[in-house]
């Protein structure tokens, strides 16, 4: 089911392809599709469309990931990307690991939920050829008001 959500304590955008009129189901679903996109251009295009310039993706690394930065004495560890040149090479990044080899695909778990700026929705890596996901994560989207996202913040959660 698609919600759709306005908000009307700001002034709506007619200029770029979302507004503060933001479907939360259609931008988690154009979200998760980017990260399963083989053609470069398509996915430099979407982070184009879904991120402002200047927007970050924060993610905390999976446990095994943080477990071997406090064995070398790293007692937090965030990894981030900033701007579209860094959101790029991490989408590519992702793609060319899991997605590339026809393994896995990403696919969002539908549950999108909007309180003003902030949506959130979990994701899951599943098999290409269907089964039980192999990871999950919690995804927080700050957006700004034309509904493009300025800050990520990616959470694995299993």
């Amino acid at each position: 089911m698609a919600h759709t959500v306005t908000d009307t304590s700001t002034s709506t955008s007619t200029s770029t392809s979302t507004s503060t009129s933001t479907d939360i189901r259609n931008l988690t679903d154009r979200y998760v599709a980017m990260w399963n996109e083989p053609d470069t251009e398509r996915r430099r295009a979407a982070i184009h469309e879904l991120w402002c310039a200047n927007a970050v993706h924060v993610l905390q690394p999976p446990k095994e990931v943080l477990r071997t930065a406090q064995g070398l004495g790293f007692d937090r560890l965030v990894l981030e990307a900033r701007g579209h040149e860094a959101l790029e090479f991490r989408v590519t990044r992702a793609y060319e690991e899991f997605v590339a080899p026809g393994t896995f695909v990403f696919r969002s778990r539908g549950n999108a939920d909007r309180l003003h700026d902030i949506v959130k929705f979990n994701w899951e890596m599943a098999p290409r050829d269907g089964g039980e996901a192999v990871g999950v994560g919690l995804e927080i989207l700050v957006l700004d008001a034309e509904g493009r996202i300025v800050s990520d913040y990616q959470f694995i959660e299993g």
